[in-house]
């Protein structure tokens, strides 16, 4: 996983953590009179409930992206093999010359 990759999925695990967060602190103030509070209240799970479906979208975006690019490079290594052999072996190349100069 590289450090993009990383850091999305921090972030979504962040993010869920927060509404997790959010929907705890909405059951645990049950006990708030006032109708203030409870326009308040309400405004904030709806603001929730639209975040959860916009980190799920989200998430089917990234899915499907994620399977858009893994196709198009199959794709392109069955219909260009040698020019993929030699991008391997180029890049191997290179780094086994970083490696070998960093030693």
């Amino acid at each position: 996983m590289n450090s993009a990759d990383q850091h999305k999925a921090n972030l979504m695990r962040e993010l869920t953590q927060v509404l997790k967060d959010a929907e705890e602190l909405i059951k645990n103030s049950e006990q708030q009179a006032g109708d203030g509070f409870q326009s308040a209240k309400d405004k904030l799970e709806a603001t929730l409930k639209n975040a959860k479906q916009e980190i799920h979208r989200i998430e089917e975006v990234v899915v499907q992206k994620t399977k858009d690019a893994a196709h198009a490079t199959d794709a392109y290594v069955h219909d260009n093999p040698w020019k993929t052999a030699g991008i391997a072996a180029g890049v191997g190349l290179l780094v086994g010359l970083l490696i070998a100069r960093n030693k």
